[in-house]
């Protein structure tokens, strides 16, 4: 690597990149790095060098394109109860052996409440077709848990991150009209566009990192690069593409020291049953909110029904953000019977994956 380039996130150019490439280029591109390029007003050549130097650095930990696994995959939200003296192993676990596991998430409440004492957080996606309990109970087995429990999302309104955008955000910033639900119904796919979408999914290598980044991918996809395109444009109008993205290192910090984030906090909202859609789309409005689903939490969390994540350097600046959101909640006659803050410690991010066959190969080696 060039050690003149400057790697940092919060450098002026690479921050104009990020600004854009962290989640403002959705769907299938076939040029990607001309979208950011032009939407940033960085020169291509300069976008793919820095963008390929921070990912040599480890600021950006990969670059790819993500898919709504909502519509490929049975996904939930899991809290898992562990003994104390078994949770990092558990951690270590879900984040290194279990491929299914994508966000794996260490949290505590700043008082003891209702749920207090699920401390393992992860997000789970088994193929269509397969049983989240199934492999939540073999987690259970290998783990030394005690308790999990599964939340599916009924609906979707915020998915993004955006962390570089975020950070001159004031609390209470909102989109003009409330956030449209995305729902998580299923949809079919043939076996060609199976076969272009797992070459797709994977994060590029340093050297794919160039203007023609999906030569190599409709090889391994055994078509040409045309076909590539089309089937990937196919899949786009499926509505199971989601954004191309850079994904900045947010938890550790880069080798000079210096973090995107400090802080993510998973906040929970109990609103009146029938009013989750209102609600979650008053929540998925606020642009803080990388994430914002209906979610139902039961009895064990206070029967939250609405939950989201923001991220932030400073705790203060978190909570600012929640007061906001409640304050707008109130302000829309939306009642809370209930919320919280469970915050993220240790934790480790990665796609989850969703082929059958590296399912099956997963449940027979652990059987």
């Amino acid at each position: 690597m060039n050690s003149t380039i400057p790697v940092e996130h919060n450098e002026a150019v690479n921050a104009s990149i990020l600004a854009i490439s962290e989640d403002l280029i959705t769907g299938f591109q076939r040029h990607p790095f001309h979208m950011i390029a032009e939407k940033s007003g960085v020169p291509l050549e300069i976008v793919i060098e820095r963008i390929r130097a921070m990912v040599e650095a480890g600021v950006v930990r990969r670059v790819r394109q993500t898919l709504l696994s909502t519509k490929l995959a049975h996904g939930a939200l899991v809290a898992w109860k562990v003994p104390e003296e078994k949770l990092n192993a558990a951690f270590d676990f879900m984040s290194k052996e279990d491929p299914f596991s994508g966000h794996v998430v260490i949290r505590s409440t700043d008082t003891e409440v209702s749920g207090s004492g699920y401390r393992l957080w992860t997000t789970l996606k088994v193929p269509v077709g397969e049983s989240l309990d199934k492999h939540a109970t073999t987690l259970l087995r290998l783990t030394g848990a005690t308790e999990y429990l599964l939340m599916p999302a009924n609906g979707v309104f915020a998915l993004g991150v955006g962390h570089t955008r975020r950070k001159t955000l004031e609390p209470g910033d909102l989109a003009d009209a409330p956030a449209e639900m995305m729902t998580t119904t299923p949809v079919e796919l043939t076996q060609e566009e199976w076969e272009v979408l797992l070459a797709l999914k994977e994060e590029l290598t340093p050297a794919e990192i160039c203007p023609e980044p999906w030569v190599k991918r409709a090889e391994l996809a055994g078509v040409s690069l045309e076909r590539f395109c089309e089937v990937a444009e196919t899949l786009n109008t499926k509505k199971v593409i989601g954004r191309f993205s850079t994904f900045l290192e947010h938890v550790k910090p880069s080798a000079t020291g210096e973090r995107v984030t400090r802080f993510n906090g998973l906040f929970h909202w109990a609103v009146p049953k029938g009013r989750e859609i209102e609600a979650g789309a008053q929540v998925g409005r606020h642009f803080c909110m990388t994430h914002c689903y209906w979610r139902e939490g039961g009895p064990q969390f206070g029967d939250v029904n609405i939950m989201g994540v923001v991220h932030g350097t400073e705790k203060p600046r978190v909570l600012e953000h929640k007061a906001a959101i409640d304050k707008h909640l109130e302000s829309v006659g939306i009642p809370v019977s209930y919320t919280n803050v469970f915050w993220g410690g240790r934790s480790e991010i990665k796609p989850s994956e969703i082929s059958p066959k590296v399912y099956s190969e997963w449940h027979a080696k652990h059987a």
